[in-house]
């Protein structure tokens, strides 16, 4: 029989903090919880008051209500005292809602609250669900400890000597051992820890582990094969599909890995991080619809969210100029309008940083010659020159878009020479070393950039099936798109040497190759084709010799 004289100490030693936009609400809480013998007792009313007193004073339990009201809603709070730190491990947050929508569940599940109380609640039932989280913790307070101070060999001892004594928290304590071994790189104990389990029951939490260990020692087809069978059986376990798509990701597999995250939006349609994993992942794949609808969302659920930044809204404008570039119909002109919108209210929003206006002016330049506008995009080209002391000081995220902008409005040599001043500035960056080499390759828009790409395989394809003229034809059109493409110039090169020892009378074939390898005679030594261009070179002085 429970002794109420203990549970009301129990409750009495803690801190509470009730977070509801309802005074009413409030003072109700507030009298369940004197009546089971709690006494430090706070109320607030919004998100902003919570993290403020959460930053300066350390709380227990916290108990918020879903729904706010009018800005940030408890799933909001929840992802903001985590992302800071807020939020001791050995502290419970509870979620309480009226609201039971799959949507709202999934979303508040993305950031773990040790509990969920439904309205309407009543004494008994708040006492119930507080003693066994409040037992719980007190009985893992010192793991717990440990591991917020980051002393994670101190917390394993902890749940090693916990394991046969507090055997009603078995399973916590295997999932925070496995977990413990796996964040100090020890993978071989943690595969044991879940493997272990796994012998036992087969529990989601482990396959995911276990999944996770296979991951980190480079098993990626036994990972993922894991994981897909995971997602089978428990198609609501999102960090899952997550973990599944960062192993697809390695495997190269990134279509595939697009679709992952695609199936996990359709459950839990709320999480921020994985809409902008989403939007990089598309447009990693060249699919800007499905990258463009992401940042949307992306910039949408950050009106809120502690994650939000101003790198979303350059992003989405970005994907909009691209979509809308040269689309004079509705739907293009729309865009277009859109993406000034999103760089317009991103100014106002993050008018504490002095870089966001220079980058929406050079997005909002390419957006209006995309759609003709050529007086407009003259006129922000040169407020972004003004704006620009010098190009030496440019970071390689604004250098490169602004290049892009440049090749957009037929300013190519001075395109070139930026680039060239990014290339040498950040020659060790490999990073950008490809994408100063990707823009120099194709400095066309999407569509052209599609148009040639799907050439290019076409004609690799014909090449691979003997098919040279068939092959060259393609070569030649795709050039015809981008003629300065180093890799696809080589290959036309390749395509027409094969011809001219089939039928060497031919001498035009070799004037061709010619012309081809002049086009990249300033091609830069970091460029991954250069090694082939000067192969070519020599067979192509054989040839004519």
């Amino acid at each position: 029989m429970t002794d109420p004289s203990n549970k009301a100490g129990t409750f009495g030693k803690l801190s509470y903090l009730i977070i509801d936009d309802f005074e009413n609400f409030r003072l109700s809480m507030r009298q369940m919880l004197r009546s089971c013998g709690a006494d430090n007792i706070e109320l607030v009313a919004n998100a902003t008051q919570a993290i403020q007193l959460c930053t300066y004073n350390h709380i227990d339990v916290v108990l918020c209500d879903y729904n706010l009201g009018e800005g940030r809603n408890g799933q909001h709070v929840l992802e903001e005292l985590r992302h800071k730190k807020l939020l001791k491990r050995s502290s419970l947050f509870l979620m309480v809602t009226a609201e039971t929508s799959k949507q709202m569940v999934m979303g508040a599940r993305e950031n773990q609250p040790d509990g969920y109380l439904t309205k309407p609640i009543n004494r008994a039932l708040l006492e119930q669900r507080l003693s066994a989280l409040i037992d719980q913790r007190n009985a893992l307070y010192p793991i717990n400890r440990e591991i917020d101070r980051e002393n994670y060999p101190e917390a394993i001892s902890l749940c090693l000597q916990a394991l046969p004594r507090q055997t009603r928290y078995k399973t916590w304590l295997m999932k925070t051992l496995g977990d413990l071994y796996y964040r100090l790189g020890d993978l071989a104990h943690a595969a044991k820890v879940y493997d272990e389990v796994l012998s036992q029951r087969e529990l989601s939490w482990a396959r995911l582990g276990r999944s996770k260990v296979l991951l980190a020692n480079r098993s990626h087809d036994q990972a993922v094969d894991s994981l897909k069978q995971l997602i089978i059986n428990h198609p609501d376990y999102m960090e899952a599909y997550d973990l599944l798509a960062d192993g697809l990701e390695r495997q190269g597999k990134m279509t595939q890995a697009q679709r992952v995250l695609e199936q996990a939006i359709e459950h839990s349609p709320n999480a921020l991080l994985r809409q902008r994993h989403l939007a990089e992942l598309a447009e990693a794949n060249q699919d800007m619809e499905t990258a463009s609808e992401a940042w949307r969302r992306t910039v949408s659920l950050g009106t809120h969210s502690i994650h939000d930044c101003a790198e979303h809204h350059l992003a989405l404008g970005q994907s909009l100029s691209d979509l809308s570039e040269g689309d004079r119909e509705p739907e293009g002109v729309d865009r277009a309008n859109e993406a000034i919108s999103v760089l317009s209210r991103m100014e106002k929003r993050f008018s504490d940083r002095e870089d966001v206006g220079l980058r929406s002016r050079i997005i909002q330049c390419r957006v209006h010659a995309g759609q003709g506008n050529q007086q407009t995009a003259e006129k922000l080209l040169a407020e972004i020159r003004n704006d620009i002391e010098s190009t030496d000081t440019l970071d390689p995220d604004t250098g490169l878009d602004y290049a892009k902008t440049l090749f957009r409005v037929e300013r190519d040599s001075d395109a070139k020479a930026l680039l060239a001043q990014l290339a040498e500035r950040f020659a060790d960056n490999a990073e950008v070393m490809q994408k100063i080499e990707n823009l120099l390759d194709e400095p066309v828009g999407f569509r052209q950039k599609l148009q040639a790409r799907t050439l290019n395989r076409d004609g690799i394809k014909a090449f691979e099936a003997g098919q040279l003229a068939a092959a060259a034809d393609a070569f030649t059109r795709a050039l015809a798109v981008v003629p300065d493409h180093a890799a696809l110039n080589l290959n036309l090169v390749q395509v027409l040497m094969k011809e001219y020892e089939t039928d060497s009378s031919n001498p035009e074939l070799l004037r061709q190759c010619r012309d081809c390898l002049n086009r990249l005679e300033g091609l830069p030594q970091q460029h991954r084709q250069h090694r082939r261009y000067q192969a070519l070179c020599r067979k192509l002085e054989g040839l004519t010799a």
